[in-house]
């Protein structure tokens, strides 16, 4: 039999973390983070990390593996990904790579070709300054007037089009010309998770309160008070920089709270956006009451079928 993965996407707030520990469970599988937020140590609720005590009966990888002022390229989360795919099969253990950072999912499902092109700290420094003034909107034409796909795929993101604009600087061509993709080594089942958009807001917005009530502005507090820099790739992380002005007495909690149930709700039509170009995509409806159920009976069905 052909190596198999299942790969567990969808928006945030939607159900996956439980979903990968259910399957984990019944198939012996082990889950693969494929979610950005999810990296750095000391950033636990506000990115609703799964718990220690969920990680027990589960193997969880590529989960507090950088400190906040790391950065993880995403060649070199390619990289580790696929090495743990690897070391997850060659256990005879079903890999499953859970997340919604749709570059990470697509990079490892799709087998890109990235860029191997190293940092440049003042070039970087230089956009960076631009951004801090106001100017990312006129950095996102630049992008989109060379390289309209990369500029779609950072959505914003300042450090992607920073990047993207860095790659373009330093070969002449764009990060799209340079991602091709090779086959990656085994085959995917995509479940993507999914909910109407309004019962998805309503679930956002109570988890973003559940997460206030359970420390998230006491867990932001002692990041700062630590030592951790607010402008570190870290505190990108949707839940984090909204608080800061209340923190600085700058704004009521009431609106921090308010703009991070919107940037949410921003991010989650991004990634909205990205699952409907997956063609091989099996739409689960999260609302149905034997969902999970159902996913348990896909994943029989793909590990029984016969390798090519």
């Amino acid at each position: 039999m052909s190596a198999r993965v299942v790969a567990i996407l969808g928006p945030t707030a939607v159900g996956k973390t439980s979903l990968g520990i259910r399957l984990g469970q019944h198939f012996q599988g082990e889950v693969i983070n494929a979610d950005s937020r999810y990296l750095y140590r000391g950033f636990s609720i506000g990115v609703a990390k799964p718990s220690l005590a969920e990680r027990e009966g589960v193997p969880h990888h590529l989960i507090d593996i950088l400190d906040p002022s790391d950065e993880m390229s995403l060649a070199l989360y390619q990289e580790r990904a696929n090495q743990v795919i690897r070391s997850v099969l060659a256990r005879e253990k079903l890999p499953l790579l859970v997340g919604g950072t749709p570059l990470y999912a697509n990079a490892v499902i799709e087998g890109w070709s990235i860029p191997n092109v190293p940092p440049d700290p003042a070039f970087r420094a230089s956009l960076q300054q631009r951004v801090d003034r106001g100017e990312l909107p006129t950095l996102i034409a630049d992008l989109t007037s060379i390289d309209p796909q990369s500029a779609q795929r950072a959505a914003g993101n300042p450090r992607r089009v920073i990047r993207a604009l860095e790659i373009y600087s330093h070969t002449g061509k764009t990060m799209t010309e340079l991602q091709g993709k090779t086959p990656p080594a085994f085959e995917t089942l995509q479940l993507g998770l999914w909910m109407p958009r309004d019962r998805l807001v309503e679930a956002i917005d109570r988890r973003v309160d559940k997460q206030i009530a359970s420390g998230l502005v006491d867990e932001v507090r002692s990041l700062i008070r630590s030592g951790v820099d607010p402008n570190c790739p870290a505190f990108s992380s949707i839940g984090y920089r909204q608080l800061l002005p209340y923190l600085s007495n700058e704004t009521p909690l009431s609106d921090a709270i308010d703009r991070i149930k919107y940037d949410t709700h921003r991010y989650v039509r991004h990634q909205e956006t990205w699952l409907k170009k997956i063609k091989s995509l099996i739409r689960i409806d999260v609302t149905a009451s034997n969902w999970q159920d159902r996913c348990i009976d896909l994943v029989e069905r793909f590990l029984s079928e016969k390798g090519e």
